[in-house]
């Protein structure tokens, strides 16, 4: 599946009332939060310490959600010109962990960005604790080598 195709997917699902939220590193094609079209789409763009990101896919809802992971996002140059792999997550514990990442991504407002309809990004609310998604995730994997 190209990218393009990817992008009409996104829009189809946002039309028939799907929930939709993006966590991508830098930009991002398609233009979220325009009625009638992308409205149920929301993107957040996180760019930090760390050049690599993960590449989390989920579907469905929390409580019977399928989870993948792959080796690449869904750009053309990756899926047009590369030999890329995704897998499913089927230990609980794993997609747990995985679940709880995304969470944190998603409440992440020192780093993050929201895409706005005209494609411009503001940064995220600070009034309340700061968190930074990126820093969190490292000084989580030093105090797991630690134990």
């Amino acid at each position: 599946m190209c990218a393009n195709s990817c992008h009409i997917k996104l829009v189809d699902a946002s039309k028939a009332g799907v929930k939709v939220e993006l966590i991508v590193r830098g930009i991002c094609c398609l233009l979220a939060g325009i009625p009638g079209e992308t409205e149920n789409i929301h993107i957040r763009s996180i760019v930090g310490r760390f050049l690599e990101h993960s590449r989390i896919y989920i579907f469905g809802t929390p409580d019977r959600d399928k989870i993948y992971i792959a080796s690449a996002d869904f750009m053309t140059r990756n899926t047009l010109r590369r030999v890329e792999v995704a897998t499913p997550i089927y230990d609980d514990k794993i997609k747990q962990r995985i679940r709880d990442m995304f969470g944190l991504m998603m409440k992440d407002n020192m780093q993050a960005r929201i895409q706005q309809p005209d494609g411009t990004y503001l940064k995220q609310n600070r009034d309340v604790e700061e968190i930074n998604s990126q820093e969190q995730q490292y000084a989580d994997a030093y105090e797991r080598a630690r134990q």
